[in-house]
């Protein structure tokens, strides 16, 4: 059976894998393109893919409504992937002036576990602010109009606002969460043989991409603007490409997540994170 692995833009691993030069040796399998992560739990409940890779907060949703997940592996931690920012002219600000106000951001991906963090260690809930669902580019419009009074940002908008001076960092990803890629399945759909290959193949690339950052900003730029290859080569430079297994760490820092969010009230109900391993536990 062909293996169909999703592949969006904001997964900057398998958006490379599709097309990177022999990601492929050894599998069956083909790459599904869609737009964004937040879209995987739907695609893998109707068959249209069978892996995906999106950040840490859609697979804890997906499994608190009800889907049978399985975790696969994880990325290294990207700490300077996102942030909590404001404008550069905005009034002095901590996290704790946050109350009331509206932040921008893509609800339900890691953006949403970022927010919960910073306002918990502020003392405050994700209740006590009004999230704005848009996307990255309509939120750094918003927030230059005075629309929405912070955002949380991501990679490439993020270095790109950071580089026109146009925002300053309220709170750093890397202070606050992981933020990691991880990459998953449903329970059964694919033999284990199949998985570990894909595992397999993920952990080369990211040692490839590492030995090649040249050639990974060339293609990244080539998707989005072919003039900013030197802001991807940064990015690409900056990142830990490596990959590790869901192992017991890995899904301590999901059930982390999971509690947090549910205490927030952003989980219809609580997740046991251990019933997503791969290869659960057996006396």
């Amino acid at each position: 059976m062909t293996m169909r692995i999703g592949n969006h833009p904001n997964n900057l691993h398998l958006f490379l894998a599709a097309q990177w030069p022999g990601f492929l040796d050894g599998l069956d399998a083909a790459f599904v393109p869609y737009a964004e992560g937040r879209a995987s739990a739907a695609l893998l409940a109707t068959g249209e893919i069978d892996i995906c890779g999106t950040g840490s907060t859609p697979p804890i949703l997906a499994q608190a409504e009800g889907a049978d997940i399985a975790y696969l592996a994880a990325s290294a931690p990207r700490p300077a992937n996102g942030a909590l920012v404001v404008g550069a002219d905005a009034a002095p600000m901590r996290a704790a002036d946050l109350r009331g106000r509206r932040i921008a951001l893509l609800d339900g991906s890691f953006h949403t576990y970022l927010l919960a963090r910073v306002l918990e260690d502020a003392g405050l809930a994700l209740s006590d602010v009004v999230r704005v669902e848009l996307s990255p580019a309509a939120s750094m419009r918003a927030l230059n109009r005075g629309e929405v009074d912070a955002w949380i940002a991501m990679a490439p908008h993020l270095d790109r606002a950071l580089a026109d001076g146009t925002i300053r960092l309220l709170a750093r990803c890397g202070d606050f969460i992981p933020n990691r890629s991880v990459f998953w399945t449903l329970r059964g759909r694919l033999p284990d043989a199949a998985l570990d290959r894909f595992v397999e193949r993920l952990a080369l690339l990211g040692q490839q991409i590492a030995a090649d950052p040249d050639r990974a900003a060339r293609l990244l730029a080539e998707t989005d603007d072919p003039d900013d290859i030197g802001a991807w080569r940064r990015i690409v430079s900056a990142r830990d490409w490596r990959m590790t297994p869901a192992d017991a760490p890995i899904l301590a820092e999901q059930q982390q997540e999971a509690d947090i969010l549910y205490r927030h009230g952003a989980l219809p109900a609580p997740v046991s994170v251990a019933a997503a391993a791969r290869r659960p536990h057996r006396p």
